[in-house]
């Protein structure tokens, strides 16, 4: 996390030193001069109780959209509509047996969850959700805190959570939950790289790190239409980051029985359960604050009767349908797509992804030297001509490396027909071939090599074959 970190810095110091202009942006915007620190724990509150309630409910939520898209009805006994099943699950799994292995280091066993589901809650703090409100007859943003780096802090906070996820694979003293362990970590951390790196582009248009700040300087245009490879980046590292379908490699029941908290029962299971959930909300407001506007009312609307629908309350709706806009993809992503491949999501990673955003974030930097220095402040026009210079570059390149690349491939050709005993083994045939009829060489290695399996007294002894077993090898 320090390298992301050290980057973004870099990042904001390079434009403090290409437009002074922009220094003066660097702190929050949020006012929070009328805000006692009795309110302040109040709006801590009503966090914690706003992702409870969501997290009960995007469960429903997504059980049932599951359900119909597999044509099934989905929960639909425990309430009306079955609003009561995961208030219900929630209370058998608290009522459960906690069982903690033989072998397990107790202390660090139970401290996992606690790590895990604790820090999903903290990146919340940093999340506007709203305009300055009046609260019990005091001005204050719909913010709980704000700092000229609060974004570092979600990335930080993300790379503590990794802490968790270690520590209980490690602690169960069981192979599969290590495996599981060190998988989710891996994955975690390298998509932790190139969600950092797709931010530095947001850094470099708004001038902060703030995020009050971020969703102010988009209130003429959202950074997902300006920014798009950024936004698109994000949306995949976000899915990744959360082991959520298609890449819950790390809890993959065929091959982990359930990953780093396989011996995880009860209450302790719970915590993971809900941080996992909490962390799809998180990220999920990262990216409605990020590249959506925030709390900002959507264009069109924004514009009605001299913005009244961006002041007050109003900003709390739209950041809640922006919000569950992206629940619902996490939950379309899991009802669609089956779990991909671990070695191919990391190479994923590590040799498309992370290479790929990298030069994306030289493209920005050059798009802004542009817009501030050579082209002046047409910045449609800076835009074109910067990714025309980058197209010509690139374009021969990429046409030059896949020309390499077809050019090593070596087509294998498969014969029509074979022989299913030639090597003396049974080898079943591929799509499109046809099977002869088996050698009498074949039948007899195959016959000499189950012999030699035999006991010591029948050994090097081989029957002879019948005709009707000479005819069907």
């Amino acid at each position: 996390m320090s390298l992301i970190a050290s980057l973004a810095t870099g990042v904001q110091t390079g434009i403090h030193t290409i437009s002074p202009t922009l220094a003066s942006t660097d702190n929050p915007i949020a006012d929070f001069s009328d805000t006692p620190w009795w309110l302040s724990l109040v709006k801590a509150l009503l966090v914690f109780v706003f992702l409870m309630v969501n997290t009960l409910l995007v469960i429903w939520f997504e059980r049932r959209v599951i359900g119909r898209m597999q044509q099934r009805p989905g929960p639909n006994r425990a309430g009306p509509f079955g609003l009561l099943q995961t208030l219900a699950d929630g209370m058998k799994l608290a009522l459960k047996e906690d069982v903690t292995p033989k072998n397990a280091d107790k202390v660090v066993f139970l401290l996992a969850p606690i790590i895990a589901g604790a820090m999903a809650f903290v990146s919340f703090s940093i999340i506007p959700m709203g305009p300055m409100v009046t609260m019990f007859g005091h001005r204050t943003p719909l913010q709980l805190t704000d700092t000229s780096v609060a974004v570092l802090l979600v990335l930080a906070v993300a790379g503590v959570g990794v802490y968790g996820i270690i520590m209980a694979g490690w602690s169960s003293g069981s192979t599969y939950p290590l495996l599981g362990g060190l998988r989710s970590t891996a994955q975690v951390i390298s998509y932790e790289i190139a969600m950092g790196l797709s931010l530095v582009s947001v850094f470099m248009y708004s001038g902060s790190m703030s995020t009050s700040q971020i969703v102010a300087s988009q209130k003429s245009l959202w950074f997902a239409v300006s920014l798009i490879p950024s936004f698109l980046v994000y949306v995949v590292t976000m899915v990744g980051e959360t082991n959520r379908l298609p890449f819950d490699l790390a809890e993959g029941e065929g091959e982990l029985t359930g990953g780093f908290h396989t011996e995880y029962s009860s209450l302790k299971f719970a915590m993971f359960f809900l941080g996992e959930y909490v962390n799809m909300f998180t990220v999920s407001a990262l990216a409605t604050t990020m590249f959506l506007g925030g709390w900002q009312a959507p264009p069109g609307i924004a514009a009605i009767n001299d913005g009244m629908f961006n002041q007050g309350w109003w900003g709390l709706l739209w950041f809640v349908i922006k919000l569950w806009g992206f629940m619902f993809f996490f939950v379309w992503l899991r009802g669609s797509l089956p779990r991909v491949r671990y070695d191919q999501f990391m190479r994923f990673g590590w040799k498309f992804l992370i290479p790929a955003t990298l030069l994306w974030v030289v493209a920005v930097s050059f798009i802004r030297g542009a817009q501030l220095a050579f082209f002046g402040a047409n910045t449609a026009r800076a835009s074109i001509i910067m990714v025309l210079i980058f197209a010509a570059i690139l374009l021969p390149v990429a046409w030059v490396w896949e020309g390499r690349h077809e050019a090593a491939k070596v087509p294998v050709e498969q014969p029509e027909e074979i022989d299913p005993y030639a090597g003396g083994y049974p080898i079943p045939p591929l799509p499109g071939q046809r099977l002869v009829e088996p050698s009498l060489q074949g039948a007899r290695s195959l016959a000499d090599s189950a012999g030699s399996a035999g006991s010591a007294d029948t050994a090097g002894a081989h029957p002879e074959l019948t005709d009707q077993e000479d005819t069907r090898g």
